[in-house]
C-alpha cells in the first residue's frame, strides 16, 4: 500500500532513495555473512501509506528483532515510492521491502530477484487482505462508479494496487475508460486521496478501507459521516514483505522465519523489543502471516483483465 506522498514522481524518488542509499551501497555490496552474497548490513526499505515522519519509529521494534536474530546491521530506508524500492532492489542496494500487492507483481515483471515471506494481519490467526473503496463526500449525488463518468477522481499512485489496479477494474466493469472517461487525478498517498474527497477536490476517489473508516478518523483529520462509500473491491492479498533471493539460503531462512513467527506484537512485547500497544509499522498491524508467490496471482489475474500497464512498466 502508498504514502502520502505529494510524492507520485518516480523518477525523483529513485533518485532521492539512490542517493540516500549510496552511503550504505558500499555495506551492501560487500560483506562476510553466511555465503558471498550476505552483506553486513542488510537494508530494510518501506513506504508510508500516509503523511509521516516516523516511519522507522514505527518498525524499530522489527528491526531491532531482525538485528538480534541475523546478527546484522539493519539499516531503514523511508522511500517516498515504490519505484524507488523496486530500483533498490533491482541494483541489490536493498535486501528487504514491505511492499504494496502490486508492487510486489511489478517489482518481479520488472526482474528483481525477490520473494514474498510474509503478508501483513490486522491480529493473531488473521488473513492477509483488504479492501478497496470508492467514496465521495457525503450527500454527493454520485452513487456508484458508473455515475464517476466525466467526473473529477482521486486516485493515489500509479503503482498502488488499492488506489488505483482494482478501481481500475471496477470502473472499467461500469462501463468507464479510467483514463479517458474521466479526469484522474494521482493524490499521492491513501490520506491524501480521501482528504481531497472530503474538501470538495475531488468529485470521487479511492483509498483503503481502514483509512476510510478509521485511521483519519482517529487522527482528528475527518469527522465520521464526512465520507460516503459507494464502492468495495473484492479482498486484495495482503502487503508482503519481500527478501532478495540473492541472499544465501541460510540469511533467507532466517528472515522467513524472523517475519512468519518473531515478527508480530506478541512476540516483540514478550521479548522486550517494544512496550504498550507495540503496533506494526504506520497502519498498526499485528505481524505477518506465511504467503508464498502464488498467493499474488490475483494480482496478476487483474492485471491481465485491465491490460494496466503499471503492471509490467519497463
Amino acid at each position: 500500500m502508498t504514502s502520502a506522498f505529494s510524492r507520485l514522481r518516480a523518477g525523483v524518488a529513485a533518485v532521492i532513495l539512490c542517493a540516500g542509499l549510496a552511503a550504505c551501497g558500499q555495506s551492501a555490496a560487500t560483506g562476510s555473512g553466511a555465503g558471498a552474497a550476505d552483506p553486513d548490513t542488510l537494508v530494510f526499505a518501506a513506504v508510508p501509506s500516509e503523511e509521516s515522519a516516523s516511519l522507522q519509529e514505527d518498525y524499530k521494534p522489527v528491526l531491532d528483532m531482525l538485528a538480534k536474530t541475523t546478527g546484522k546491521k539493519i539499516e531503514f530506508r523511508q522511500a517516498t515510492d515504490y519505484a524507488a524500492v523496486i530500483e533498490g532492489q533491482i541494483s541489490g542496494q536493498i535486501q528487504i521491502a514491505q511492499y504494496g500487492p502490486l508492487s510486489f507483481v511489478l517489482a518481479q515483471s520488472k526482474g528483481a530477484a525477490i520473494a514474498p515471506i510474509g503478508a501483513q494481519v490486522d491480529e493473531k490467526g488473521g488473513k492477509p487482505g483488504y479492501l478497496s473503496y470508492g467514496m465521495t463526500k457525503a450527500g454527493s449525488p454520485i452513487k456508484s462508479l458508473a455515475d464517476m463518468a466525466g467526473k473529477k477522481v482521486c486516485f493515489v499512485d500509479p503503482n498502488s494496487t488499492s488506489g488505483f489496479l482494482y478501481p481500475s477494474a471496477g470502473l472499467l466493469q461500469a462501463g468507464i475508460d479510467p483514463k479517458t472517461g474521466i479526469t484522474p487525478v494521482f493524490a499521492g498517498g491513501h490520506d491524501s486521496s480521501v482528504l481531497e474527497v472530503a474538501a470538495g477536490r475531488c468529485d470521487a476517489g479511492f483509498a483503503y478501507d481502514t483509512m476510510v473508516d478509521t485511521q483519519l478518523i482517529e487522527k482528528g483529520q475527518l469527522k465520521a459521516g464526512d465520507i460516503a462509500t459507494i464502492w468495495k473491491s473484492e479482498t486484495i492479498p495482503g502487503s508482503p514483505v519481500a527478501i532478495s533471493t540473492k541472499l544465501s539460503p541460510q540469511l533467507q531462512a532466517t528472515l522467513t522465519d524472523a517475519f512468519q513467527n518473531k515478527g508480530n506484537t506478541d512476540y516483540l512485547l514478550a521479548n522486550n523489543f517494544c512496550t504498550g500497544k507495540c503496533a506494526i509499522g504506520d497502519e498498526g498491524v499485528w505481524g505477518y502471516a506465511a504467503v508464498d508467490n502464488a498467493f499474488y496471482d490475483p494480482i496478476r489475474k487483474v492485471c491481465e483483465t485491465t491490460k494496466n500497464e503499471n503492471c509490467s512498466k519497463a
